[in-house]
């Protein structure tokens, strides 16, 4: 992934997040409280998490549920996937970091061959 070229770009979920275009920014017009996506950032990284929300949306029974719920809450399944988008980058978040830990190691923590 060229967003991801090394560990410790991003400090947090949420820098993560902003760069992928999916961070809730206030556009509230007078006393109603909305938010809205951010549209700036990396747009290749939104549009792959737009594919893989909307192939979640059709065929993961808990991704289904998630809409489901949102749905029931009074949103839409329009208004549902930025919340599922933003579900998905953190999951996204976690998985990176996590290979980024487990294959920073170095040599000298490698068995030694006899």
């Amino acid at each position: 992934m060229v967003s991801w070229p090394h560990p410790g770009r991003f400090r947090s979920e949420a820098a993560f997040a902003s760069f992928a275009g999916v961070s809730p920014i206030p556009a509230s017009p007078g006393f109603t409280n909305r938010h809205r996506i951010n549209r700036s950032g990396d747009r290749q990284l939104n549009r792959a998490l737009h594919t893989i929300t909307l192939i979640r949306m059709r065929l993961d029974p808990a991704t289904k549920t998630y809409a489901a719920r949102r749905i029931a809450e009074g949103k839409t399944s329009r208004d549902a996937q930025p919340c599922l988008k933003r579900t998905i980058c953190r999951q996204l978040f976690k998985i990176l970091e996590r290979s980024d830990r487990t294959s920073g190691r170095n040599l000298e923590d490698l068995p030694q061959a006899a």
